[in-house]
């Protein structure tokens, strides 16, 4: 699958995840109006043709101890 396969829902669903990576399938479902069966499965196969590599999690680097350092 080439980027430009990608239609505005696959742009949808990857906008949303980029916002909240966490949210919940049904949730997004509403986001990007599909019903959860569907937009679970299109988020499946962005998994699967590597448009979706990993879900990380952004530190506040104040909150664990990780104040600025500067040399």
């Amino acid at each position: 699958m080439h980027f430009s396969d990608l239609d505005s829902i696959d742009w949808k669903i990857l906008t949303a995840l980029q916002e909240d990576a966490r949210i919940a399938n049904v949730d997004l479902a509403d986001k990007v109006n599909l019903s959860p069966s569907p937009c679970l499965a299109r988020v499946k196969v962005l998994e699967r043709e590597g448009f979706i590599n990993r879900y990380v999690t952004l530190l506040n680097p104040g909150a664990v101890g990780l104040g600025v350092s500067v040399f």
